[in-house]
């Protein structure tokens, strides 16, 4: 299954393509917006490699990768940012050839988007695409540990904390929901 344009009551998320690197350029020249992930604002080049990888990694299962999300309904759709339901990478994660069925999610929003809910509202729609379409059986997130914000949306669309490690840039966590947890939450 390809990926899916998916909507929500306030979003459309698009399969990621080479026309979105202008928006990833300017979201990941707001350093605030990368402070939790690079710590710094990312050059243009710097983000250029970024959405080639990202363009591979939704290559390489069909029905995962990246969308990003705009505001429909308004006359300028304007830009909100990116979600991810892709396959796991880094050397402490899944191996997605021998795990089939498990993604990692992941956003990021310009600022003005920030304590609105769209982040939530984009994490539960893309889980919901997982779980429905892609019958995937579970779902990992991970975030620095002082970033309680997107910790706030990852219990918001119903993960709960599995771990903690301290790694290369600091201390981590790693949130997670299975197929079982989202669907006794979601049928009742």
């Amino acid at each position: 299954m390809p990926q899916q344009r998916v909507l929500t009551e306030r979003l459309e998320l698009i399969p990621l393509a080479d026309e979105h690197l202008d928006e990833e350029i300017g979201l990941d020249a707001d350093p605030e917006v990368t402070h939790y992930v690079w710590g710094r604002a990312r050059t243009a080049d710097e983000v250029r490699e970024s959405h080639a990888q990202r363009l591979d990694r939704g290559r390489q299962v069909d029905g995962l990768g990246f969308w990003v999300g705009f505001l429909h309904g308004e006359p300028d759709r304007p830009f909100v940012g990116w979600w991810c339901l892709a396959p796991p990478h880094g050397s402490d994660q899944p191996d997605w050839r021998t795990s089939p069925g498990v993604a990692e999610f992941g956003y990021r929003l310009h600022t003005r988007f920030w304590r609105q809910g769209l982040a939530t509202e984009g994490a539960l729609a893309l889980l919901t695409h997982g779980f429905d379409d892609l019958c995937l059986r579970r779902v990992i997130a991970h975030a620095m540990r002082d970033n309680v914000g997107s910790q706030g949306v990852m219990r918001s669309a119903g993960m709960t904390r599995m771990r903690s490690w301290v790694g290369e840039d600091g201390p981590e966590v790693e949130y997670e929901v299975t197929r079982h947890a989202w669907f006794s939450r979601h049928l009742t």
